[in-house]
């Protein structure tokens, strides 16, 4: 009889494929404008809507570091709702609209005075930062009550990050080619409608991850008060690592493509090929399809050390790569193994980082600690590392759209090569502390679980 009651709640714990496609949805329709935004709008501030690099540089810096706190402000929103269609999902039907209309407004390019642009381009963006986390927290948070079955969920987890590579691969491909389409010569025009026809994907595409998603387990969650979630951090001195080392990671990754479009229009005279370039980071794939060989041969930690390594590494080799396009793309590629590795790590660890809270605190608080490990570590470094290459530019006179000089090229060149190879490796040095902690995981492991005996 047990067996039976057993099989089949591994039966109503299959999920079906249209239900995993509407899954995949909602990291497609995040990555799609996402996506746009931290790899475009340094350039599209400074080249397209006429900000000088200061003045995005400080946007991109101030409106980051404030919408980052909303990560953890989200989490506790979400632990604390209760529909009918549960505590997640409903999300993605309240935040489709604000997300795509937060996201048109960023590239509308009114005619403002200089002043008025640079409020305009703050107050967008950082609404729309508030709004991508409403949308991305929710994405996490569901991914337990969409199954009960831990194949299943693998599974669903697989096809969310095929949906969000998918995203990536269209935005970084064809965002500039469309732009340049639909503006016919004028730009503002062609970013504008290039904005419209994203923004209505991603809505449509959050719309069917509403409508086809369906939560379990509502009865069994119960809220964390938000004291107590903070308590979780406490001397969880991993938890803490992988934040920084997240943290790193994103300063490299962003400060590495938020210039590309910069280093091929002025250091090698081929704008296009940025679109090549953006086109070939999907060999994070590789990176991430590596992951599982690797884990059973060497430590968690030291995967995610080799990967920030690795990338490093192919940042390093592109001033050696000259003008030669096919060098500039295999080295962009070796890169992009090495991110892949880097970017899906810290999220396979993080609930180890949740197991030690509970183990350290006696407190499971994975929607707080989670949140703080993704979302704020995102925003944080993705904000830092798009205002760094700013601030460089901004110190060698880079001008928009003029002949740059030989200190601006230099510079330009720096930003995508060596900058963000330092912040790989400082990532990678800060990782080595973990070590000493992933070797305590199978006794909190076997700790927990007696624990959770006697209860």
């Amino acid at each position: 009889m047990t067996s039976k009651i057993a099989e089949a709640m591994k039966s109503d714990s299959k999920v079906p494929f249209h239900r995993m496609l509407a899954y995949a949805s909602t990291d497609a329709a995040g990555n799609l404008l996402y996506t746009t935004v931290t790899t475009f709008i340094l350039y599209y501030y400074t080249d397209i809507f006429g900000l000088s690099v200061a003045a995005a540089g400080t946007i991109l810096l101030a409106a980051r570091i404030l919408d980052a706190f909303d990560a953890p402000v989200w989490g506790f929103i979400i632990d604390h709702t209760h529909t009918k269609w549960g505590k997640s999902r409903p999300w993605f039907l309240w935040m489709a609209f604000p997300f795509a209309i937060f996201f048109i407004l960023m590239f509308w390019s009114p005619q403002l005075s200089t002043g008025a642009k640079f409020w305009w381009a703050m107050i967008t963006y950082l609404l729309f930062g508030i709004s991508y986390t409403g949308v991305g927290t929710p994405i996490s948070s569901i991914l337990p009550n969409l199954s009960n079955d831990s194949e299943e969920r693998i599974k669903l987890n697989s096809t969310r990050m095929i949906g969000g590579n998918i995203g990536y691969l269209v935005t970084a491909t064809f965002t500039l080619g469309i732009a340049a389409f639909l503006g016919g010569g004028n730009d503002t025009l062609g970013w504008r409608y290039t904005a419209i026809i994203f923004a209505i994907i991603g809505f449509a595409l959050l719309l069917f991850a509403f409508l086809d998603t369906k939560e379990i387990n509502q009865d069994a969650e119960k809220s964390i008060p938000i004291l107590k979630s903070i308590k979780a951090a406490k001397n969880n001195w991993p938890w803490v690592i992988l934040v920084v080392v997240f943290i790193f990671y994103w300063l490299g990754n962003a400060s590495r493509t938020s210039v590309v479009v910069y280093y091929t229009q002025y250091n090698l005279g081929v704008k296009g090929f940025a679109s090549v370039l953006n086109a070939l980071v999907m060999f994070q794939m590789v990176g991430m399809l590596l992951i599982p060989l690797l884990v059973k041969k060497i430590k968690k930690s030291h995967v995610l050390i080799f990967g920030m390594c690795l990338a490093a590494f192919g940042q390093l080799l592109i001033p050696l790569a000259g003008h030669s396009l096919i060098s500039l793309g295999i080295v962009w590629s070796i890169a992009s193994v090495g991110t892949g590795i880097s970017v899906s790590m810290p999220f396979a660890m993080l609930s180890d980082t949740v197991d030690y809270g509970e183990w350290k605190n006696g407190i499971r608080a994975s929607g707080f600690l989670t949140a703080i490990g993704s979302s704020f570590a995102i925003k944080i470094g993705s904000g830092l590392g798009g205002w760094a290459p700013s601030v460089i530019l901004n110190k060698v006179g880079y001008t928009a759209g003029v002949n740059q000089s030989h200190s601006t090229l230099s510079a330009i060149q720096f930003c995508i090569s060596y900058l963000p190879a330092i912040f790989f490796v400082i990532g990678a040095l800060i990782m080595i502390l973990y070590i000493r902690y992933e070797s305590k995981e199978n006794q909190i492991k076997a700790d927990l679980n007696a624990r959770r005996d006697t209860l």
